[in-house]
Parts: structure tokens; sequence; C-alpha cells
């Protein structure tokens, strides 16, 4: 009691005075023979936005309720490299600082998942997983010269960076990003231990390196990817664990309680994704962001190709606020974008609505929404344009506008059946509008009658009785009948004209002068 009282006391002096070192702190959080909490957040599937806003989330939540090791669950093919770095950056710099960070790779911790173990402190895997290739790929392209040197050289850097302050073999790590490079086990003959270095950059002093006996790890036609009995021989991982996932786990525990000399609580928490976030996930993704993107204007194609305001529009907002929503949780799209592509919406809804024709106005307001949609593709701060800045930006940006073209090609390739057969089905033949040359027998409400006082034909021109917003009535000669406009409102005693006659409705344009 007296000594958790005087560490305390000692912790808040030297808080106030600002001259704690951080190997100080480090002690004072990890004091040896105490009770710690340690909490496992599981890390996988695809390494996307998603995923990092997740992983924030767990951890946050792991910190305040007092867990002092989180231990990274990695079981990962890789993704997105952008979003593998906002994590590394994130447990590199952030909370490595609150807490001990360990990376347990259950069964593969591949491309992404690599960089994300190496920003761990520890790397303890289960026995035959990997860790390894790194390199990154482009969507659709292939990546040679100078274009992948851009994207390798700050890769390399960053496993560096994350080797030296963590205490794994560095030229190992850059092993995993670029293919040329060779790797040598080589033994020091004054510490007993073996040490790795590239192949272009070998120790010359044979009295301290027994060069002669070196040993070729990786060579130049291949990245490197480790199993847990390599890694482990290698120093790249501390330990290997062996049983299922609770025993494994377990295995994991104790290996950190023995090498600290410190006792965890039990039953150690795991934290997964909710239900939420693997939906948002999902919806991020480029190929569902496609289909939004075709089922939105399938929706806008479709409601103004029918009369009055219905399912199909308010499907196609649906579908809008899905992506834009989607994408605003994650960090791609800023509110700025969110409100230019509903200024640009509302600019054609009163081209449509307003203004007759088509002028600077629908050309404006569909211009901002593509500007709109264009920007939510760059993972950009509110405060900066929306232009990539990096290889991997652009990386990004290309797969996203891939997806966009594939929903663009989907819609065009609908939109053509729409036109085509809807009109001949029985059940869709009254959401398409199109053109009948054959008089009908209408009579006032609408309701289709034999009555031939009340024939009307495609080109019969009236005049509206009343206001039309949309719908309204209209005179054709003594005939009062329900009619309704493509969407336009037209004001009270204009003369109109009957442009498409379909079963019981008739939809109606104003003659201009």
């Amino acid at each position: 009691m007296i000594k958790t009282i005087a560490i305390s006391m000692l912790s808040i002096c030297l808080c106030y005075t600002g001259t704690v070192s951080a190997k100080a702190k480090k002690q004072l959080v990890f004091a040896k023979g105490t009770i710690h909490k340690a909490v496992f957040i599981e890390c996988s599937e695809m390494v996307d936005e998603g995923l990092y806003e997740s992983i924030k989330r767990r951890t946050k939540t792991a910190l305040d309720d007092g867990a002092t090791y989180i231990i990274y669950e990695m079981d990962t093919f890789g993704g997105r490299v952008d979003s593998a770095l906002s994590i590394y950056q994130y447990i590199l710099q952030v909370v490595s600082k609150k807490a001990r960070t360990a990376a347990y790779i259950r069964t593969k911790a591949i491309s992404a998942g690599a960089l994300i173990s190496v920003s761990c402190q520890d790397i303890i895997m289960k026995e035959n997983a990997q860790i390894g290739d790194c390199a990154p790929i482009m969507m659709g392209g292939k990546l040679e010269g100078v274009e992948r040197e851009k994207m390798e050289s700050p890769l390399r850097s960053y496993f560096e960076t994350a080797a030296k302050t963590n205490g794994y073999p560095a030229a190992l790590c850059k092993a995993m990003v670029t293919v040329a490079i060779e790797v040598y086990k080589i033994k020091n003959v004054q510490t007993e231990k073996y040490e790795y270095f590239e192949g272009d950059n070998l120790p010359q002093n044979d009295k301290i390196y027994d060069i002669e006996n070196k040993e070729l790890i990786n060579n130049k036609d291949s990245l490197l990817t480790l199993g847990a009995d390599l890694a482990y021989e290698y120093g790249l991982a501390r330990t290997v664990v062996e049983g299922l996932d609770e025993q494994a786990r377990e295995e994991t525990l104790a290996y950190l309680e023995e090498r600290d000399q410190i006792t965890f609580e039990r039953p150690a928490q795991i934290l997964k994704t909710n239900w939420s976030e693997e939906l948002v996930r999902m919806l991020t993704s480029p190929a569902v962001t496609g289909i939004l993107f075709m089922v939105a204007l399938l929706g806008i194609y479709a409601e103004l190709n029918s009369p009055g305001v219905g399912l199909p529009g308010a499907v196609a907002v649906a579908a809008l606020i899905i992506l834009f929503g989607s994408k605003y949780l994650i960090g791609m799209a800023n509110w700025w974008e969110i409100a230019v592509f509903a200024i640009g919406m509302g600019l054609m809804m009163m081209e449509i609505f307003v203004i007759p024709g088509f002028g600077i106005a629908g050309i404006s307001g569909v211009l901002l929404m593509i500007f709109a949609i264009g920007a939510m593709m760059v993972g950009n701060p509110p405060e900066e344009l929306p232009i990539p800045a990096s290889p991997l930006d652009w990386d990004l940006f290309e797969q996203n506008l891939q997806g966009l073209m594939a929903g663009f090609i989907g819609f065009c390739i609908f939109a053509y059946f729409i036109g085509k057969y809807f009109p001949r089905l029985p059940l869709t033949n009254r959401l398409v509008l199109t053109a009948h040359k054959d008089p009908v027998s209408v009579r006032a409400g609408g309701v289709a009658a034999p009555a031939p006082e009340a024939q009307v034909t495609v080109g019969e021109e009236g005049v509206s009785v009343g206001e039309l917003r949309p719908s309204g009535i209209a005179r054709f000669g003594k005939n009062r009948l329900n009619v309704v406009t493509r969407g336009e409102p037209i004001k009270t005693g204009r003369k109109i004209k009957v442009v498409v006659v379909e079963g019981n409705s008739i939809v109606v344009k104003e003659v201009d002068g």
C-alpha cells in the first residue's frame, strides 16, 4: 500500500514538472509484479477505412477501460495501403505511448497486415501463421520503374522506422516490400548472435562478423514471406504459440506475463467489429459504391420517364444518402462535398420543374454533382482540395473511379432494357412514359370511360383550368380532364398540348407563346 502511494505521488510530481522521460513513463505504466489488463482487438478480412475507424473506436474503449496491453489479433490478406498506413501511424505514434502493443498473428498478416504488425512493439505468431509480401499493387494496371519505386520507397521507410523502434531486423522488413533486396544472415562473433544485412550493404570487418559463412535468407527474385518458425528464428516474432484460439490466446498472455513479470486479469476481453461497422465497410467498397451509383442513376432515369413523383425517385434519393453517408462515416466524404452535391441536385431539379428547357442551371447542377462525386473519391481533409497527393492516393482514386465507371456502364445497360421492354410488360408499362397515338376516352377524375366526346389524342391542344403541380385539370373543347405534366408546374389559363397518352394518364406540356 505504501509502495503504491509512493509511486502515485512520484508520478504526480514528475508530470507536474514535465521532466518524465519516455523510459520512466514506461516503467510507471508497466511496473513489475502488478496486475494488468490485456485486451484482444480483432483485425480480420479486408484492411480498409472502415477497419481503421473500428480499430480506433475499440482501442479507445480498451484504453478507457484501463487496458495496459493492447493485442491486435491479425488475420488478413491485406487491402488498402492508405488505410494500413493510417492504422500503422495510429498504433506507432498514439497507442504505443499509452499501452504496450502486440500483434498476435492468428493465421496470416500479409501485405497491409504485415505493415500493421510491425507497428506493434511485439509480434507473436501462432504455429503455421505467415507474415510478409507487402509490395504495392495497382488495380487494373502494372507498376513498373519509377512509379513502383515512388510507392515502394515510402513503404520501405515505414517498415524500417517500425523495425528500429520496435527491435525487428530492418533488412527483413524491407525485403517484404521490394523484390530486388537480398538479405544475408551473418554471425557476430563478438556477441555470438546473428544479424541481418542487405546484399548491397554487407559488413566489411571480418574480425567482428563471420562474413565467409554468411547465409542467404532472401534472393533478388522474391518477396520475403515468413512462416512462424522462421520468423521466430530470425528475430521477427518474439515467440510461437500453439493450440486452438482460446489456448493460443492464453499462451500469448502467459508469454507476456513471464517475460514482463506481471499478471493479467482473466478472462481477457476480446473486442470485435460490430454489425454497423461491418455494414459501413461493405457499403464503402468500390464494388458496392458502383452498385449504389447505378441504382441512383436508374432511379433518376425512371423518375424522369414516369408521371408524377414516386418510388423511383425515393429509391434514387435513398441510394445517394447511403452512398454519401457511408463515405462520410469513414472520412472519405467531407461536409462541403455533400453540400456541393445538394446544390447541384437543387439546380438540376429547378431546371426540370421550374425553368422551361435545359440551360445554365441544369448544366451547372450536373457539373457540380459530378465534381462532388469525384471529390468524394479522394480521402482529403476538409481544408484541402480533393487532389490525390501521392501515388497511393492516385491508386485509391482510380479504384473508386473504376467502381463508378462500372456503375455507369451498368446504368446504360439497364436503361436500354427499361426503355425497350418495360412498356410491353403488364406490371411495368404504367411506370414508363411512351407515346400513344390512338385516341382514348377519359372523363374528369382520370377514370377511363367510353364516352366519345371525351376523346383526346397526342398533339391535341387545350387550356389548363387550374394550376398543374404537376397534376390538375385541363379543358379540351367541352371536356374537363385530369392531366399531369412531366414534372414542371404550369399556371392557370396556359395553353397546353398532349404529348403522351398511356392508359388513363394524359401527359401534357405547355405550348410556348
